[in-house]
């Protein structure tokens, strides 16, 4: 019972000291969890064990949105996190902390459920088109076309054969 009592002590006072420090700013509703964890790290290091309960298993995610109504926009994806429209949800997510495969989980959302609104996904896919992306090397060779005559600069090479082609006295 006294190595109880001395990391009871232990704990009390090492929360005291960490409200004592003045660049502490913390509400009167925290102190109570602050020296619970406090006993659990003095505890630990004391090689018992204690039990406490894990939050994680018991939070229970309830989406603003349903799954139909997130995907009823082609310009949009609704969150179901905060129930506002996004074009792409990934800033979104790294933002509370989640990933497309976490968010997908924590929602029992299907692995094909997409992160980036339909419009969106096909408006980036014809400007990489455009710009040629996709293309293999020999594709690229087949659909460049072919470069332009230069034009004939007066007084040069150039424009010397292009005039005898047209006069048609070529040697």
């Amino acid at each position: 019972m006294t190595t109880e009592t001395n990391t009871i002590e232990l704990a009390t006072e090492l929360t005291i000291a960490w409200l004592g420090n003045p660049n502490t700013r913390t509400s009167a509703d925290d102190v109570p969890a602050f020296l619970q964890s406090m006993y659990a790290a003095v505890e630990k290091l004391g090689g018992t064990t204690v039990e406490t309960p894990t939050e994680d298993a018991a939070v229970e995610y309830t989406p603003a949105v349903s799954v139909r109504k997130s995907l009823a926009s082609k310009d949009h994806i609704i969150s179901m996190i905060d129930g506002k429209p996004y074009r792409t949800l990934r800033r979104h997510l790294s933002s509370n902390g989640l990933t497309p495969a976490e968010y997908r989980a924590r929602y029992n959302l299907k692995a094909d459920y997409p992160i980036v609104a339909e419009s969106y996904s096909e408006a980036r896919r014809a400007m990489a088109k455009t710009i040629g992306l996709g293309r293999k090397p020999s594709q690229q060779a087949d659909a460049a076309p072919a470069p332009a005559p230069a034009k004939a600069k007066r007084g040069g090479k150039a424009a010397l054969d292009a005039a005898k082609e047209t006069l048609g006295t070529a040697e």
